[in-house]
Order: C-alpha cells, then structure tokens, then sequence
C-alpha cells in the first residue's frame, strides 16, 4: 500500500511539472512576433480601381459580412456605403474572435497602418505588430492587381470609431494558437493580374483566391489546416454541415446546369440562419458564377456520405 502511495505521488508531481510546463509555454507564445515581406502596393484613386475593390469588399471576396454589423443589404439597396468598422463576433470552439475594424479611424482602425503593411497581413497572415493574422481570409494568393483595388476601395471607408475587442480565447484556443497556428502565406507563385473571363481558370482563382468556396467546403482541422478532398464538403460551419461541390453523382450540384447555378445564387438566402454569405455571392455577376460552376466540373469527383444536417 505504502508503494502504491508514493507511486501515486510522484505520478501527480510529474504531472504537475509537465502541467506547469506546458502553462509556460502556452502563455509565452501568445504574442510570437514573425516576419513577412512587404508586397510592393500602393492604394490608386483612380475611379475604376477602386470600384473594381468595391465590388470584391461587397460580392465575392464578402468581407462586409464579416466586418460591418450593420444591415449591409439595406444600405447598399438605398446606394449608400457600408462602415466596415468590424465587432462581429464569431463564437467558435476556440473562443471568440473578433473581427477588425477597417475603416480609416487612426486610433481603431486602420488608418495608422500603410498600405504595405495592410498588403503584408492579407497575403502572408501577419499583423503589422508581426502577431499572427488566424486564417479566415482568402487573399494569399490573390493577384497585385486585385489586392489593390481591395485596399483602394478600404481607403475611401469614412473613418469610424469603434474599438474593437481582444480574441477571448479558452484554454484550448490558448493551446492551439501557441502550438499550432502560424501565418498562412502564398501557396503560388502570385500573378500580377488575372483575366477576368468564364474560364475554369478564372473560375479557379475566384473559388480559392476570392470567394474561398474551399474554406467551407474542404474539411479542416481545429487549427484550421485542410484535412479533406477538396470542395468534398463534410466540414461543420454552425452546426450545417457543408455539401460536396464535385462532380461525383452524390455532389450537391452534380445535376444542376450552368443557369442552375447562377439562378441558385440570384436566389439569395433561403435559409435565414445559413452561415454562407449568399447575398454578397449573390452581388457577383454572372461571368463570376459562370467561371467557378466550369471550374467545379473540372475537379476530381469525390464519392462521399456527408451527414448533411441542414442545406447551406
């Protein structure tokens, strides 16, 4: 009895130790700073340009549905703009996560930062402080031309006071931040410009570079890494699991026609507690939609039993 007791002891010691071990360096590697280059951009005035980011802030790329709390459909039907000054919160299973606020504000915002800089946290995931960016956006490979318009378009935003709160993260979203995330780069080489046509190659860029149809569709792990066949669906977004986008005969879209499509999309959401931005896919023209349907046909079909729970 006497062995077993100490045996027991200096098991919860040891366990201790590691325990506190481990405490160490969670909470040492909260604020890691890393490095990245700077892209060579530079916001334009010029008109054209920054209508091209207006329709990427408010269709494909869908950032207003992640950084304005207000009723962005309303506002753009009156043709008015959208403050972009972020606070939505994302409950997730690592805590939650704030969006931040991209308006011109000096002190909230993004005014103190250069456009570089903005550039730098958009392709290679890393905050002008150097802190990690979490993977929720898809312009890591986002071409210059595009990148530019986007930051154009944020730099005409009316600044707007609104500080926006720290990440409360749980232990896990700790653990998980230190040990596992790191700032998501360019997996291409970047173009400079891309043709924007009906094409499967355009189709391509807009579904992973754009309109990351992929970052839903595609399971991933808690740290957000891809784990799944790509666009096989199966990964669970507020509690909807998402369908299979390839051509296999179970895929969601498999029966559907080019009109189907973007009919589907024209629709908007049907589903009011659906977590996909419809309205802002809904803003892309039919070119765009016509683009990622030819670019969906050309991916490997993936026979899978996605337990869908409700369509999204």
């Amino acid at each position: 009895m006497r062995r077993i007791k100490k045996i027991i002891k200096w098991t919860a010691i040891v366990l201790l130790v590691l325990a506190g071990g481990l405490a160490v360096i969670v909470l040492s590697r909260q604020n890691i700073k890393y490095d990245a280059p700077f892209p060579a951009i530079q916001a334009s005035a010029d008109s054209a340009v920054v209508a091209r980011g207006r329709h990427l802030v408010y269709g494909g790329a869908h950032c207003i549905d992640c950084h304005s709390r207000t009723n962005a459909d309303s506002l753009i039907g009156l043709g008015q703009e959208v403050p972009l000054s972020g606070g939505v919160v994302f409950k997730l299973p690592l805590g939650n996560i704030y969006s931040k606020n991209l308006t011109g504000d000096t002190a909230t915002g993004i005014g103190k930062y250069t456009d570089a800089a903005i550039a730098r946290a958009l392709r290679y995931g890393v905050h002008p402080d150097g802190t990690v960016v979490y993977d929720f956006m898809p312009f890591h490979n986002a071409s210059d031309e595009d990148l530019t318009a986007i930051i154009s378009y944020l730099r005409t935003q009316k600044p707007v006071r609104n500080a926006v709160p720290q990440h409360e993260l749980n232990i896990m979203g700790k653990i998980v931040k230190a040990l596992l995330v790191q700032p998501v780069g360019p997996s291409e080489e970047v173009p400079g410009k891309v043709k924007q046509d009906t094409t499967a190659a355009y189709g391509r860029y807009l579904a992973l570079s754009i309109a990351e149809c992929n970052g839903c569709h595609t399971k991933r792990n808690i740290s957000g890494k891809f784990t799944g066949e790509p666009f096989a669906g199966g990964g669970e977004v507020d509690g909807f699991i998402t369908p299979n986008l390839t051509p296999d005969p179970g895929g969601r879209i498999f029966h559907w026609s080019k009109q189907m499509f973007i009919d589907r999309f024209r629709m908007g959401r049907l589903i009011p507690a659906s977590p996909m931005p419809w309205n802002s896919y809904g803003r892309m023209t039919d070119d765009e939609l016509t683009a990622i349907f030819n670019y969906l046909q050309t991916l490997k079909p993936v026979n899978t039993t996605s337990d869908v729970k409700r369509e999204k």
